[in-house]
């Protein structure tokens, strides 16, 4: 897909060696490719057994050396080999650290992705469901290298806190459940060319279903009885874990000790604004849960039903996208679809997916409803279709997938930061209350409650894992779940059982959740930054043209990116590509 506004631009020696090393990621992470939307690997499953993790680990490093041997003969080339030194460089980093096999956690691990991965997959047709069938089929093995890696990191003494462990086992279990596992109902469900399957092709969908069931019961068999007893009470990683994954997921590096503090701050200052909101809305002296209450009552701010829950996401999503275009953001014409659906699963999650790479498939907003929930507040929602449709994740990822002309495929599709996406995407909820898209003040009062949670997971997460003193409001001493469990209570208007999934999240994906408010902080930063320059040139600065130059840098490390678009501070003016 060519952006019809621009020329192509000459592929480079270092774009090819990006190519190249994206058909080998491809090659070994087959789970990763079908995510992106590359061909060629959507009947396989990944090695991760300790071998597969070092096959990867050695792709990733002879890209980088190759890269750094090879001038850059533009600025693209130049931010493309600061990018790939940056992204590469720290997953040899965590390779080396031993993070790499251990991993294990209640939302982003094997466990959970070997999973996810068939709700990618198309189903129309008879060699849709056979390629599922084989995938299917090659999962035990996925899962047998996966036990392979954590016993040899048990044996180094890398073992995930017993919380981590005993949730995965629950989560594996229900994999296993014949019958009511996802592997059954998918299978069930499966009508190729609108008939349900017969012959070679049911009896292969039958055992691939079975052998994947069986596979996870011997997962949950093995954590249950090998790695529980091995496994720490204590959920806090460390300072020196920490900075590590925190440096990953950012793609820059932040004092953690300053960012804890200004967490605390922000916080209190989104809670004084929920409160003048609340009160706004209901007059002096209601409180923030008040409001939510009583706004969570109101008929003309329900909806009934999850298809009601769907039409309502699709339309607030298009009209979003048919007002922005052209106004306030370039959006390219493929990136003007956006499919939001239900999502298979019922774990309470809202998330996006990116388009494949020819945009064949298109970017999809999820929402993961819950068993027994039926009714949604659209107050509370509305800025969470803005984060993960327009102007945020599908924006995004969608824009950078289409610039085939101007960037190497590991740029449009594979760099992925989370404090650079996640960042943006609540820097987009800001922004459209700039716009005037939340001036209900039971619509903005959701976005502050989204971005309340936010800031509070900045403390508890930074609290928890670096053992820091708790302020005496939360029972002063070293922060622990138990602290953390009445504060993250305190500052989310969540259901209870989702809460507690968000802090086993938090407690088990160290500095993730963070990057999100930490990222937001940093792209504001960046916009300041880049408004001044432009002031100290004497020109007017653009806020449209500094998006779409932002955005056609893709997914890289925030320090990169402000490097790439406002140059080093030696360097004057900065650049986009």
């Amino acid at each position: 897909m060519t952006a019809p506004d621009a020329a192509r631009r000459a592929s480079t020696e270092i774009d090819s060696i990006a190519e190249a090393y994206v058909r080998r990621l491809a090659a070994l992470d087959p789970v990763a490719a079908t995510s992106l939307g590359l061909p060629g690997h959507d009947d396989e499953m990944p090695d991760l057994s300790p071998a597969g993790h070092l096959a990867r680990a050695e792709a990733a490093m002879e890209a980088v050396a190759k890269v750094a041997e090879t001038d850059a003969v533009d600025d693209i080339d130049a931010s493309t080999k600061a990018a790939i030194a940056e992204r590469l460089g720290l997953e040899t980093e965590l390779y080396m650290a031993g993070e790499l096999g251990r991993e294990l956690n209640v939302i982003s691990s094997p466990v959970q992705e070997l999973r996810e991965v068939f709700d990618l997959m198309p189903t129309d047709t008879v060699e849709d469901w056979e390629t599922i069938a084989r995938r299917m089929a090659a999962l035990p093995a996925a899962l047998s290298g996966y036990q392979e890696s954590l016993r040899a990191a048990a044996a180094d003494g890398k073992v995930a806190a017993v919380r981590q462990v005993e949730a995965c086992i629950a989560q594996a279990e229900e994999m296993a459940a014949e019958g009511s596992s996802f592997f059954d109902t998918f299978v069930d469900e499966a009508r190729p060319g609108g008939s349900e399957p017969s012959g070679a092709l049911a009896d292969e969908l039958l055992a691939g279903a079975a052998a994947a069931r069986r596979a996870y019961g011997e997962l949950a068999q093995m954590l249950r009885t090998e790695l529980a007893p091995q496994a720490p009470e204590r959920d806090a990683v460390g300072r020196d874990r920490y900075e590590l994954w925190s440096r990953y997921f950012l793609g820059a590096s932040v004092d953690l000790d300053e960012t804890y503090e200004w967490g605390l701050e922000e916080l209190a200052t989104v809670t004084a604004e929920q409160e003048a909101v609340a009160a706004r809305l209901y007059g002096p002296g209601t409180t923030p849960q008040e409001a939510m209450a009583r706004l969570d009552t109101e008929p003309e701010r329900l909806l009934h039903g999850t298809r009601a829950l769907q039409a309502w996401m699709q339309e607030t999503s298009d009209r979003a996208i048919n007002e922005l275009a052209g106004t306030q953001f370039d959006i390219p014409e493929p990136v003007r679809r956006l499919e939001c659906r239900i999502a298979p699963t019922q774990t309470g999650g809202i998330y996006y997916t990116g388009p494949s790479a020819d945009f064949s498939r298109p970017g999809r907003m999820w929402w993961s409803v819950p068993e027994g929930v039926t009714t949604f507040s659209t107050w509370r929602e509305l800025t969470t279709v803005y984060h993960e449709g327009v102007p945020g994740h599908h924006l995004q990822i969608g824009q950078t997938a289409y610039r085939s002309d101007l960037l190497n495929t590991w740029r449009r599709l594979v760099s992925w930061v989370s404090g650079h996406g996640e960042g943006w995407a609540l820097y987009a909820e800001r922004l459209m209350a700039d716009l005037g898209y939340l001036d209900d003040p039971a619509d903005y009062l959701g976005m502050l409650d989204g971005q309340r949670l936010r800031a509070a997971r900045v403390v508890l997460d930074i609290g928890v894992h670096l053992g820091k003193p708790a302020p005496q409001e939360w029972g002063g001493g070293a922060w622990d779940a138990a602290k953390a469990w009445e504060f993250l209570r305190t500052n989310a208007s969540m259901d209870a059982a989702f809460l507690a999934f968000e802090l086993d999240r938090y407690l088990g994906w160290p500095a993730q959740a963070p990057s999100y408010k930490v990222g937001q902080r940093l792209w504001e930063q960046l916009r300041d930054a880049a408004r001044a320059q432009a002031q100290a040139r004497g020109e007017e600065f653009d806020l449209r043209t500094f998006h779409r130059q932002a955005l056609d840098v893709g997914s890289v490390g925030l320090d990169v990116l402000r490097t790439t678009l406002l140059g080093r501070p030696e360097d004057g003016a900065g650049r986009a590509g």
